[in-house]
């Protein structure tokens, strides 16, 4: 099978990965706030459970994208770490307990450790002027996921028998569902899936401006002429040393470019989990809402800049912390308020992820993503944390979402000119490699 057909197939499993880890989150949240109640769960419950799944895969992303990084290969790590979605979503199924369950999302968090190795791949494997792109279609899968993920719900709650020693109900099935999910992706892993050679060029941005039968075309011929100038641990080299070798984290991670997109990236996040964590209370409370509702409603609100984000904290502020009207004013206002919130979120998600790509060393991709990714996923352990304390002080809980929002906006502002020219960070680094060897 050529190298260009390999390819198309390995993006699209890919695709696949990330559509499934939005299909999960979105059948699991409209009916988990309602399963924690029929195991006699307190409220608190239902944020512990929503950052349970955060806190595993904050732990094992920096551990994964530290294991690419050093063998350059991803394969086996995401066969190995959907072997914890399978066991964590069957537990889920199994629901005997509210421990259970806690710990069935603890599990299952660990498959999402991967992530962060995918995207040392996707940063090895693309020209830095198509990386955006990539980036964009990658996470627009897992958007996907999310928008149609509800809309299982609406087939899932008809079940209502039993499976052996298990019961399979509205609340347990998406459990199976999704471990039946990820079991079929192993085999779509196993044989769809190829570590693919990172394009091997003079450029840092990781060959920007060839094509990809350019590259697979003159693959033997850069080869000889690479070779010698390659330093320890590079890509084109079969024994490779450590890629960590005169690796500094301070001097990586605390500039401030790099350190203004991690705050994107925990404030985006913590606004989010905070507000999806609230949303089943409230509509519970106010509207008297079940899982079928809900699943829609998610439906609905699918697609997500600053701006935006800005304008719906305001929004919540004004209409959501005490309703006004009767029913269908009230709901009309609830629904607007979570529609601004997810609206904004992908441009910044997006954006933030390629910057970040760029301004940090291509050499350790995988441990800089698995860093990126546990600072996401500080976020979403605090945020639903956050709310699920504070569902009856809104303009508490709403007002530090706020806050936030404003500082982020500040730092971009200021930081602005660093953000917009990262190459010149990038190619500064590679000559700095370059000389060392």
């Amino acid at each position: 099978m050529d190298y260009r057909r390999k390819r198309k197939l390995t993006f699209f499993t890919i695709g696949l990965i990330f559509l499934f880890s939005g299909i999960e989150y979105a059948v699991i949240l409209p009916t988990i706030w309602m399963y924690l109640q029929t195991l006699g769960a307190a409220p608190y419950f239902l944020g512990m459970g929503l950052s349970a799944f955060s806190l595993s895969g904050l732990l094992c992303g920096p551990l994964f994208g530290l294991w690419s990084d050093r063998t350059r290969t991803t394969k086996n790590i995401i066969l190995f770490s959907n072997i914890f979605e399978i066991i964590g979503n069957f537990m889920y199924f199994m629901g005997y307990s509210k421990w259970l369950l806690l710990a069935s999302r603890l599990v299952a968090g660990i498959g999402t450790g991967a992530g962060s190795s995918i995207f040392g791949f996707l940063t090895r494997t693309t020209a830095s002027k198509d990386r955006a792109t990539v980036f964009a279609v990658v996470m627009a899968c897992r958007q996907i996921g999310l928008l149609i993920g509800p809309a299982f719900n609406i087939f899932l709650r008809l079940c209502d028998f039993q499976l052996g020693p298990f019961v399979l109900n509205k609340y347990t099935s998406p459990g199976l569902f999704m471990c039946a999910l990820w079991m079929l992706l192993q085999l779509v892993v196993l044989f769809l899936y190829w570590d693919l050679p990172p394009q091997e060029t003079g450029d840092p941005g990781g060959g920007e401006g060839e094509t990809e039968g350019e590259t697979e075309q003159d693959d033997d011929e850069e080869k000889p002429l690479m070779r010698p100038k390659e330093i320890p641990g590079s890509y084109g080299s079969p024994a490779q040393s450590n890629p960590f070798k005169n690796f500094s984290t301070v001097r990586e991670y605390l500039r401030e470019e790099v350190v203004v997109l991690l705050t994107a990236q925990f404030i985006t996040l913590f606004n989010q989990t905070a507000l999806e964590t609230m949303v089943t209370p409230l509509t519970q409370k106010f509207f008297k809402f079940g899982e079928l509702e809900n699943s829609v409603m998610y439906c609905i609100c699918g697609v997500e800049g600053l701006i935006i984000c800005n304008i719906a904290c305001i929004w919540c502020l004004v209409f959501l912390a005490r309703p006004l009207g009767d029913f269908p004013w009230q709901l009309t206002e609830f629904i607007i308020g979570v529609f601004l919130q997810v609206l904004g979120l992908p441009f910044v998600a997006v954006a933030q992820v390629s910057l970040f790509s760029k301004v940090t060393a291509e050499k350790t991709q995988g441990f800089s993503q698995g860093v990126r990714r546990s600072v996401g996923g500080l976020a979403t352990i605090l945020g639903p944390l956050w709310a699920a304390g504070l569902t009856e002080n809104l303009y508490i809980m709403l007002g530090v979402m706020m806050g936030l929002l404003a500082l982020l906006t500040i730092m971009m502002f200021i930081s602005y000119e660093r953000l917009v020219e990262p190459r010149v960070v990038e190619q500064a680094d590679s000559q700095e490699d370059f000389e060392e060897s």
